[in-house]
Parts: C-alpha cells; structure tokens; sequence
C-alpha cells in the first residue's frame, strides 16, 4: 500500500492565512472535500496529506496562489476557492491572480465580476470582440449573467444607448391561458431571472428609473418582431425554445452599432412535440460566420453550488444509460 505524501507550506501573515482558511475553517474543507486531501491549520503554517501526488499539487498551488491573491488585496470568498480548484484541475500552471484580478470586469459601482473558468474568459473576450455570440450550456455556468453583466458596463460606458433582454415563453406544462392577468403580467414569471440578474447588478432605484426609460427592456420574444434595434446589446436567453422562425426573426433585428448575445441549453428544450429548436439549427445554420462566435460550457463552468454541476453529470450518465438501453431493446424510463 503507497505511503502518504506531505507538504508542509508556510506562512508569513497569520491573519491572511485566517482568511484563507475561511469561516470555521470552510474554505480547507473545501480543498479536502474536492482535492481529497487531508488539511491541519496551525499558525502559520499548513499541512497537506493525500495518498495521490496530483492532489496535492491541487491542494498547494490553490493555497499558495489563494494566499497571494489576499496578499494583494483581494477578498477571497468560498466561491473563488471552489473556482481555483476547478481551474487548477484544468491547468495546474493557471495563474489565478491574472484570472481573479487583472480580468476583473467592472459591472457597477455595486458589482464586478471576473471570469471563474478558462471558457468564461473566453466568453467574455468573445462578447468584447465579436457583434453576435452563442453561449451553448448547462445551467449555472454563467451564461446569461456574464451577459448581462457585460450589457451593463457597456450601457454605463455608453457604448450602447439602451439592453434589450429577451426571453420565448414557452408554455411548460402550464398554458399561459389559464394564469390570472394580461399578456405582460402572463409571462412576467418567463422573464424573473433576467430582472434578478439586474438587481444582482445595480441598485433597486437604478434599476426601476433605467426600466421605466426604456434603456433596459426586459421582454418575451414574440416583442421583437417587426423592430430595429441600434445601438442597443440585445440578449437571447433560453433560446433553445424557440423556434427556427423566431431565431431568424431575432437576429434579423440586429441594427447599427448593436452587439447580441443568445444563450441557452441545448439539452433542456421545452418545445411542444417534434418541433425543432432554433437554438440547435442556428449551430448549422450559421457554423463559419465571420463575426460569429460560439462558446461551449460544460459542468466544469458551473459555478452556482458545487451540488449543481454534480447533479447535471448525474443526469448525463442517467440519460446515456437509458439511451444504452434503449438501444438494446430495454423499456427506457424506471431504471432499477
């Protein structure tokens, strides 16, 4: 049986490594639920144990570049270190303090962000550079905050003059027909997230004087036809139910001096029967497209609870078994 391995690290500053540690120790729980590495505190001065030499490096560099990173003024909060470890796990030679600190995107005087994974960078230098961006992924990953946060600064910056967000509402089980009130408060529940990503953003107040302005219009889909949006950052949320029609008609809006940014999971479509996503076809459609980006996220972006992105691998391998066993002639449905 392999001996265990050690690394001893130390440290100058007992008050920093108390933050790196994090409340009652949450932060080193952490590293040794995700590395699994066993951790012991004391002083200045930490110790990491751990049977595999590859978790250990994780379990290092993430305590030394964390450590750094507070030692140049940055508050380390438990989301950064699940955030440092996914990053290391991709590329131990990442170098978190360029990551957390010089691509910090400054939303608001009440928000910044920064990219939390190598393809949230990329989504970002994406938007930056190209009129119309895709970002393709599973829930949680940051697709449409990222957007919206970028929508804002750009708002403030006044490179653009007014946001459009917009979002299909897709009846999921529930006809818009029998809900109470008119047509805007019928789909108001469809458009809830894109409202709370801006409150995340700007201030209460902000937000109610720049909505009753009309320089941000949160919207359903079937609003956009027949208009021409210029100067305007337009963005697509949920689009993976619409339809090949309506995806042609939101792109169509596209006018001079505006960027768009169309978001969804392909794997969570809601439309009724056969019908065909015009998020998937776009992907055909449009494959090559100078000006056109597609970013593609997967459950190492997630970036909401650390349950979250092993729920939708949980999820994938219950589909792909299911998927096996269908075609192998099994009922698909109950697994036992």
């Amino acid at each position: 049986m392999p001996e265990n391995k050690t690394d001893q690290l130390q440290f100058s500053n007992s008050a920093y490594v108390q933050e790196l540690c994090g409340p009652q120790g949450r932060n080193l729980e952490t590293i040794h639920q995700q590395a699994g590495v066993q951790i012991e505190s004391r002083g200045g001065s930490i110790t990491l144990t751990a049977k595999d030499q590859g978790d250990l490096e994780l379990a290092r560099s993430s305590l030394l570049q964390l450590y750094a990173l507070i030692e140049s003024g940055y508050k380390v909060y438990p989301e950064d270190v699940e955030a440092a470890l996914r990053i290391l796990r991709q590329d131990i030679k990442a170098d978190l303090k360029r990551i957390f600190k010089k691509e910090v995107f400054v939303v608001s005087s009440k928000k910044t962000i920064a990219p939390r994974s190598s393809t949230q960078r990329a989504y970002l230098q994406s938007i930056k550079e190209k009129d119309l961006v895709f970002g393709i992924g599973p829930a949680g990953t940051g697709k449409t905050y990222l957007a919206v946060a970028v929508a804002i600064s750009y708002l403030m910056q006044r490179v653009v003059k007014r946001i459009i967000l917009a979002r299909p509402a897709v009846e999921a089980g529930e006809k818009l027909g029998f809900l109470p009130g008119d047509m805007l408060e019928k789909v108001n529940p469809y458009l809830r997230p894109l409202y709370d990503a801006l409150h995340d953003m700007l201030e209460f107040n902000k937000v109610q004087e720049l909505l009753e302005s009309g320089m941000i219009e949160v919207a359903p889909l079937a609003f956009m036809r027949g208009r021409t949006l210029n100067e305007s950052f337009i963005i697509l949320d949920e689009a993976q139910n619409t339809t090949p029609e309506q995806m042609k008609m939101f792109l169509t809006r596209m006018g001079l001096g505006s960027k768009a940014v169309i978001t969804g999971d392909i794997t969570q479509v809601d439309l009724p029967g056969a019908a065909v996503s015009g998020l998937i076809q776009s992907r055909d459609v449009l494959k090559g497209e100078e000006g056109i980006k597609f970013i593609y996220f997967n459950e190492h972006d997630v970036i909401r609870h650390s349950l979250v992105a092993r729920i939708i691998k949980a999820y994938e391998r219950f589909d792909q078994a299911r998927s096996e066993k269908k075609e192998k002639g099994g009922k698909p449905g109950h697994e036992e």
